[in-house]
């Protein structure tokens, strides 16, 4: 791994390719923002000679923060792929971004890979956020491994960042998170500070000193062996505790010296299983530098510790009508079976499709079946067709290169799949299969837009079409009761950027506007009402006359319409003529336009003309019959209560219960969750919560989660119903 001899870079300005599974490995790169991923990943491709000494490609672009928004944002907003080559393995480096807003990049990032390599900042320590990543990941027993990096700020400790990575990761096993290497310090600066100039590996007691700008290797001095025997023996036998050879255990307590092949051989073993999660340290190369300090070491425990996707089971699937399948195996003579990670526009070629393969052998030209089924709450039609692959290619910053093909285990771009959205399934036409999707967080935070101009408004359907087949995290809709386009999203960053990619890649232009919650209205109390539509004046006369009563009925019952009309007073054939007036006027609210519900109409008495009585005559007169019984009555109006749960370290629990209150909230309940949190139930009126995505993050610090249903409408309180109605009676 790490402590091995020697190492066999790639080459620049080349497409990575593969054409096995085994010579294939997928890293997702995870840790809060600025933790230091994308710096990194551009140290690792520097190392493997894919970008030049200023971590740049050919086009002076960087490999992995390259979108326009990214450079103005200063930050990673999208997955992004970064394929390197190293001792004959290509790697796929998958870069998330960091911030809470683009889980879903994150998501893909983590669907797409074999393995995990969670970067911690030495100046900034382990978040929650990142604390809960690292639970998922143990939950599907995917392999970590961790990167201290920012050992240059002033008062970083990897031996203190390496107890806490321990605590914070290692719960069940301390043991199992321990370093494989020592940072190696130059002389003290002016400051005191001494800069990491290079590493010590624990297993084969050698230096590897970086100082001159390429990796040299000699042997300790003797001042030094001391400073890591402890270290190295507490690594030896957190190894050895994993190994699957149960007397390598026995043989070491009975002082035999365990030998460097058997010790590395276990290692990696444990790695790949996911049971042991090494740490590591990196900084950045020096001025001119060619190699990062540390990115040797990465790279060889990527390539000799990390799962081929020979060992990572595929997801199940099914037919794109639910049948069941039989397992995928990673065989790049099976049938095709891959998966659409990340949409894309380009403003040159359209859309691109960043794919992983998980079974078969991708080609250009060839024709796929596109399936993507199960989205249909967020925006995205059910959809089984037939498409053409165009080129495909490998990533690097800006620039495609082009590819033969993509076996099973590997990662590529198509071009050209026009109907293929994030999430879909790619497999052969004659033998069409869905994979079963990724968890993908819940869009909560409400965005409502209009378009700008009219040439916006013609623009706008495609745009927003366009966006959320690029991106599932993000919800689509069209409220027929408020009448607004709404965008739901993770958090204002995401809005922000979802707005810019409107803006700047499809040429739309929006106005955000308050977003309105669907109020309806509903009587107090019984109450009557008179409709009297009689116009005689001029040519065919209008005649109608009804009486009415309402009265409140229990929630969700709707609008129930009685006739109770005795002695043909109202004819048969206008009655329903009144229940169309009333229904049609219901909808239009009574006091404030918001829909009446929960109520009974009973239609009492009326009057007609046996020449000027008409349908529309009596469609009328019910209307002002509803009318005339809502001014004589107190009517409600109704908001809508969402039944909201919170999933909050218990550290939290006393914050999120009194800001629930402070928003109207009733906590119905409140249950112990695994891992030292509280799972908190409450009511909570929908026009308060509009922002608590935004504002439960904050008051989490990022470690929270909520979900939220609508449960039922109940009557507002008196003061805010009347603000309401006088906004109302204002906008008329």
């Amino acid at each position: 791994m790490g402590d091995k001899a020697h190492a066999h870079p790639g080459a620049a300005g080349r497409a990575a390719t593969a054409d096995h599974p085994a010579s294939v490995r997928n890293v997702v790169l995870v840790g809060h923002s600025g933790s230091g991923k994308t710096t990194l990943v551009e140290a690792l491709a520097l190392t493997a000679g894919a970008v030049n000494r200023a971590g740049r490609v050919e086009d002076g672009g960087t490999v992995s923060d390259y979108d326009d928004i990214e450079h103005r944002q200063q930050r990673s907003v999208q997955l992004s792929l970064v394929p390197v080559e190293w001792g004959g393995f290509k790697i796929n480096l998958l870069d998330t971004p960091g911030y809470a807003d683009f889980v879903g990049e994150l998501r893909a990032g983590l669907r797409a890979a074999d393995a995990a390599l969670f970067v911690v900042s030495a100046a900034d320590g382990v978040d929650g956020a990142t604390r809960m990543v690292w639970e998922e990941c143990a939950a599907v027993g995917m392999p970590r491994a961790i990167v201290v990096t920012h050992l240059e700020a002033a008062r970083a400790d990897f031996t203190e960042m390496t107890r806490t990575c321990a605590e914070a990761f290692g719960a069940d096993d301390p043991d199992a998170v321990l370093p494989l290497y020592l940072p190696l310090h130059g002389a003290k600066g002016p400051d005191g500070h001494a800069p990491v100039t290079g590493l010590i590996g624990l297993l084969s007691q050698r230096v590897f000193d970086y100082a001159s700008g390429e990796r040299k290797e000699s042997e300790p001095g003797e001042e030094q062996l001391p400073l890591i025997e402890a270290a190295r023996n507490q690594l030896i036998e957190g190894i050895i505790a994993e190994s699957e050879d149960e007397s390598l255990m026995d043989r070491y307590l009975g002082g035999e010296d365990i030998d460097f092949k058997t010790l590395v051989d276990d290692l990696e073993r444990a790695v790949a299983r996911g049971i042991f999660h090494p740490v590591l340290a990196a900084a950045p190369a020096a001025e001119g530098a060619r190699q990062g300090i540390g990115t040797v070491e990465l790279l060889e425990l990527i390539t000799g510790g990390f799962p081929t996707p020979l060992e990572h089971p595929a997801p199940a699937v099914t037919t794109p009508d639910g049948k069941a399948r039989p397992a995928l195996g990673c065989d790049p003579g099976g049938p095709l079976v891959a998966e659409v990670v990340k949409t894309a526009s380009d403003p040159y070629v359209g859309r691109v499709s960043l794919v992983r393969v998980f079974s078969g052998t991708l080609r250009p030209d060839e024709t796929v079946h596109v399936s993507g089924h199960g989205l249909a709450d967020r925006g995205h039609e059910d959809h089984d067709v037939d498409e053409r692959v165009g080129a495909l290619s490998s990533p690097f910053g800006k620039q495609q290169r082009v590819l033969a093909q993509c076996v099973a285990g590997d990662l590529a771009c198509v071009a050209k799949l026009n109907r293929a959205e994030t999430g879909d399934t790619l497999s052969a036409k004659d033998d069409p299969l869905l994979m079963e999707p990724w968890d993908m967080p819940d869009p909560l935070l409400p965005l409502a837009i209009q378009a700008h101009s009219k040439a916006d408004e013609d623009k706008l359907s495609q745009g927003l079409s366009r966006l959320v087949a690029e991106d599932p995290t993000m919800r689509l809709e069209q409220n027929q009761d408020t009448h607004q386009v709404v965008l739901w999203c993770l958090g204002e960053a995401h809005a922000d950027v979802a707005l810019e990619r409107l803006r700047s890649r499809y040429g739309v232009q929006v106005d955000v506007v308050a977003h309105k919650v669907s109020l309806r209205e509903t009587f107090a109390g019984k109450s009557g009402g008179r409709g009297r539509h009689v116009k005689q004046s001029g040519g065919h006369g209008q005649y109608a006359i009804c009486e009415i009563e309402v009265e409140p009925l229990p929630g969700g019952s709707g609008i129930e319409f009685v006739d109770k009309v005795v002695g043909g007073a109202v004819p048969r054939q206008f009655i329903p003529s009144v229940e169309k007036g009333v229904r049609a006027q219901a909808a239009k609210g009574v006091a404030a336009g918001y829909p009446l519900i929960d109520v009974r109409i009973t239609l009492l008495d009326g009057k007609a003309h046996s020449v000027d009585s008409s349908d529309a005559a009596f469609q009328t007169a019910g209307a002002l019959a509803l009318r005339e019984a809502a001014a004589d009555a107190r009517i409600h109006l109704l908001e809508p209560v969402a039944e909201v749960q919170v999933l909050v370290g218990d550290d939290h629990v006393g914050s999120v219960m009194s800001d629930l209150s402070g928003r109207r909230g009733r906590v119905v309940g409140t249950e112990q969750a695994p891992g030292g949190r509280t799972l908190v139930r409450a009511e909570v009126p929908e026009i308060e919560i509009g922002r608590y995505a935004v504002d439960l993050r904050s008051l989490s610090q990022g470690t929270a989660r909520f979900s939220r249903s609508y449960a039922r409408h109940e009557p507002m309180p008196p003061q805010l119903s009347e603000r309401i109605r006088e906004q109302a009676q204002d906008v008329s």
